[in-house]
């Protein structure tokens, strides 16, 4: 099957094309919003995004004032969230969607704008297939930025001048205030996009283009830099979590990469062991994309390839290595957008038949793999969910997560009121979020080993907060004890144990310890 070359790509993107992929990704998450916008909640890593929106909204500063990650989507978060005039869970959920559909209708337009006839008919069939991998829903900000990436190179690419450069290492930049790592992929993918257009001779020289790409970044990044500068205290909060990451050596707990000849015969039934042996393919779909896109390029006119392939594949590269850092469908999810847009660019610029073929089999396999992780679909297909209600919003949830949520309010009700905090550790951020808490503590997800001295650190804020009781998860995350919190964080688990009391006959969970404050003590 041929690949198109640039000289079928258009050198701007039609008006209609921007109108029609902009209402398909809004007709399809305003449909999908309505199916499971209200349905499931994660006291974990949705909790750890949402307490963060709250306390910018409150005048905090993420990273100094709470365990964070970068600023940028807190900002967008309790932007909107102010033009909105609330700060729920759903609200938060229609914020992020904005931005979602940002991404989901750039990811659009690099696919059909390649399309030689009907350009149309498949684009909502092509939306849904993105829609299937923007999972969890907690991280659409960086699948999002992801595409917005992959989009800056093509269009570099496409049409090298200084102007381009420069815009290209703004819009790197401006990703890097959401997230330190992606800025740091788009560098990677940029370079190396940079260094194929320094080998073909297009554009500006090399030297030029990368005195322009890198004052863009400057720029772009600028605002950070500034609050850096501005802001008391976030320069060496700043820098402390920059210096964390390398004393861990890590970003994520990693996980072994589920190859499908890893994937055990018997042990699931018939749905399942397909599943599993899906995850595994795309996990090798990855890298076979990235090499066979490189080989294409190197045995065609290596002028007249396709500015989107290019991209998808160069930007492919950094973005593995985040979908192997943690070798779970979740983090896959977040490192395919590239393979996803290059794959389906190529459906849509090839043979009726082909195109068919292409995007069949990938609709097929996504929703194999994806649709079990969507929350509207696993409500429908596990009982015991619940209704429940958190701040102001009426939702639909698991059992355990309805169980936790009534041992929260039954514990905030007796020994939190009147906005006293409590602790909820190691990795229940969402708990605070909740019942709009202050964290006594700044490191709202525990889930790295700390030195003596933070954990005095802490203790002494936990001191200073005197909350009126505690929860502390004590499991093996990962099946690993080093994990558990009193492995993590023994000084600060033997102070909890020491100073509250604990508190029998209001849970039957045996991983959950609970504990009151001492001035409690008459109960």
């Amino acid at each position: 099957m041929p690949i198109a070359s640039s000289n079928v790509m258009p050198v701007r993107t039609e008006p209609v094309q921007v109108v029609a992929a902009a209402l398909a990704s809004a007709a399809l998450l305003f449909l999908l919003f309505l199916y499971q916008g209200h349905v499931g909640f994660n006291l974990w890593d949705e909790g750890f995004l949402w307490y963060g929106a709250q306390r910018v909204l409150l005048g905090e500063v993420p990273i100094r004032d709470f365990m964070a990650y970068d600023p940028g989507r807190y900002l967008w978060a309790a932007a909107w969230m102010t033009v909105l005039g609330d700060s729920g869970i759903l609200t938060l959920r229609i914020v992020v969607a904005l931005f979602q559909w940002i991404g989901l209708t750039i990811g659009l337009l690099l696919i059909i704008r390649n399309q030689h006839d009907n350009k149309y008919i498949g684009l909502f069939v092509y939306t849904a297939i993105l829609l299937l991998w923007m999972l969890p829903r907690h991280k659409l900000f960086d699948i999002s930025l992801s595409i917005i990436l992959v989009a800056t190179l093509a269009a570099l690419i496409q049409q090298p001048s200084s102007r381009r450069y420069f815009i290209a290492g703004l819009i790197v930049g401006l990703v890097a205030i959401f997230g330190r790592n992606h800025g740091m992929y788009g560098v990677v993918g940029c370079a190396s996009g940079m260094a194929y257009l320094a080998y073909i001779r297009k554009g500006v020289s090399l030297p030029r283009g990368i005195i322009f790409g890198l004052s863009g970044i400057v720029l772009g990044y600028l605002p950070l830099l500034a609050g850096v500068y501005l802001i008391p205290g976030f320069a060496s909060a700043f820098l402390d979590s920059i210096r964390f990451l390398f004393e861990v050596k890590t970003t994520n707990l990693p996980l072994p990469i589920p190859w499908p000849w890893r994937v055990p015969f018997g042990q699931f039934g018939p749905f399942e062991y397909l599943r599993q042996l899906l995850i595994g393919g795309f996990f090798l779909a990855l890298p076979a994309f990235i090499l066979a896109m490189l080989f294409h390029m190197a045995r065609k006119n290596i002028q007249a390839a396709n500015p989107v392939l290019v991209a998808s594949a160069l930007m492919a590269i950094p973005y593995a290595h985040y979908a192997y850092s943690r070798a779970d469908v979740g983090h896959l999810a977040q490192g395919i957008f590239p393979f996803l847009i290059g794959a389906l660019a190529i459906a849509a610029c090839a043979t009726r038949y082909t195109r068919l073929a292409i995007v069949a089999a990938l609709l097929a396999s996504s929703a194999v793999v994806t649709l079990p992780m969507h929350p509207g679909w696993v409500a429908q297909h596990e009982g015991g969910w619940k209704n429940i209600q958190i701040l102001r919003d009426p939702l639909l949830v698991d059992p355990d997560t309805a169980a936790n949520h009534e041992l929260l309010t039954t514990l905030t009700d007796r020994y939190a009121k009147d906005g006293r905090s409590f602790i909820a550790t190691p990795n229940w951020p969402g708990a605070y979020a909740a019942f709009e808490r202050k964290s006594p503590m700044w490191e709202i997800f525990a889930l790295f080993p700390r030195s003596p001295a933070f954990e005095e650190k802490e203790i002494a804020r936990i001191r200073l907060s005197q909350p009126g009781f505690a929860v502390v998860m004590d499991f093996a995350l990962d099946d690993r004890d080093e994990l558990r919190f009193r492995n993590t964080h023994p000084l600060t688990e033997r102070y909890i144990r020491e100073h509250f009391i604990p508190v029998s006959g209001i849970n039957a969970n045996p991983n959950l310890h609970i504990y009151k404050a001492p001035d409690f003590n008459d109960l």
